[in-house]
């Protein structure tokens, strides 16, 4: 693959720009024709020109769109602040207005092709019972080349920054890529006697042992050398960008693949939103649009980050072997004292399967048996486990009890 095919990507997007604005302007003219015009005349034209005014990836971070939070009788409003950011992330508060002191958690996003924006869900539901903050991390597109290099050292480095700025008594919550850095900075700070080590670290759907049980996406991640990754997968962001010649692995070409994996329902769904559009049947768009706008609001991963994942997570098993490293120091799961340990698996899960978060428990021969909390969600798939009707039902009752017995 030439390694100039984002910049190629780049160049017929900002080309056919004008077909999408145009489109989207054609569909104001249309509004203002007056209501009662027979939907064959008007209906299907205006949801073309929808249609065609949606054909584009977006690279901005969507709104997180925080509601107000009940805290036991009373309605807090949600403020977004930022107390610490470096070049590739920032520590985003979910500040509550007038809420009494609760546990602070750091939920810990994957850099996996979207943004932290995914977990908006899983954040409005920990809002209820603790103060919430969050890995916002940044498009490497945006990001200039002079800042230097983000690999999963850099990751984990930042999670414990991230946790000294929360300070003592803090938890940790991983969402699934990143549950190797969560556990590799937890054993870090635990053997350097961190003072703000977390008070408990909680696995959700993460890759700690990919052996067990491997999945399609697995499988896929060993079926080649690395360097086949290297040359077909990383590309130059395009010199539009602020973060031109920065090497990355595209988000269009991961939304690509994920788009592929179920080609046929997103075929479905797009043609039921044709139809929904051209019908009038505005709620039922809006249900689809707004899941598309958060699938297709895709980011770019740093070179580095990808591929020292494919290599120590899913080639080499560095981890669950005793051989993964940070900056040179060997981690050493066994060195987390003092902690409490939940991990929790989905029954369907096709990315991350049943075995390979549980895994995480055997490594952690230093937590104690009774601060070990394991919970396989019967009925979920990968999304399932963070955000849902069950996530919100069965597993948070859990992790919140969990993380309250170890405050």
């Amino acid at each position: 693959m030439s390694p100039m095919l984002y910049q190629a990507y780049q160049n017929t997007m900002d080309l056919t720009a004008p077909l999408r604005s145009g489109a989207a302007s054609a569909m104001a003219y249309l509004k203002m024709f007056p209501e009662g015009i027979p939907d064959k005349v008007f209906g299907r034209v205006s949801a073309a020109l929808e249609m065609i005014s949606r054909t584009s990836l977006t690279y901005a971070r969507p709104d997180y769109d925080i509601q107000p939070v009940m805290v036991g009788n009373r309605e807090c409003a949600v403020v977004e602040e930022v107390p610490f950011a470096t070049p590739f992330g920032s520590l985003l508060h979910f500040k509550k207005e007038g809420a009494p002191e609760q546990p602070k958690v750091l939920l810990v996003a994957p850099m996996s092709g979207h943004f932290a924006t995914l977990l908006r869900g899983t954040v409005q539901t920990l809002l209820q019972d603790h103060d919430v903050y969050i890995t916002d991390w940044k498009n490497p597109r945006d990001i200039p080349l002079n800042q230097g290099r983000f690999g999963l050292d850099e990751y984990t480095e930042h999670l414990i920054t991230f946790m000294d700025q929360l300070g003592p008594k803090s938890h940790m919550v991983a969402v699934c890529q990143p549950s190797v850095s969560a556990l590799a900075a937890c054993a870090i700070m635990s053997e350097d006697n961190h003072r703000a080590r977390p008070a408990s670290l909680t696995l959700m759907a993460g890759p700690i042992d990919t052996r067990i049980q491997p999945t399609k996406v697995n499988e896929f991640a060993k079926s080649k050398p690395l360097k086949w990754f290297e040359d077909n997968l990383i590309q130059y962001v395009p010199v539009q960008c602020k973060g031109a010649f920065r090497k990355v692995y595209p988000g269009f070409i991961q939304v690509t693949a994920f788009v592929s994996m179920n080609l046929d329902r997103h075929v479905k769904s797009h043609k039921d939103l044709m139809e929904h559009l051209a019908k009038g049947e505005i709620e039922k768009a809006e249900t689809i649009k707004t899941f598309y706008d958060e699938y297709f609001a895709v980011m770019d991963l740093p070179a580095e980050f990808y591929i020292d994942t494919i290599r120590d997570v899913f080639q080499e098993h560095l981890l669950p072997q005793g051989k993964l490293t940070y900056k040179g120091r060997t981690v050493n799961p066994g060195s987390i004292r003092k902690m409490g340990l939940m991990t929790v698996e989905g029954e369907k899960d096709d990315i991350c399967s049943i075995g390979q978060t549980l895994a995480a428990q055997d490594l952690c021969i230093g937590v104690r048996a009774y601060r070990k909390v394991h919970h396989m969600q019967a009925g979920v798939g990968h999304y399932g486990v963070f955000s849902g009707r069950k996530w919100n039902s069965e597993i948070y009752p859990l992790l919140r009890d969990f993380i309250h017995v170890n405050s």
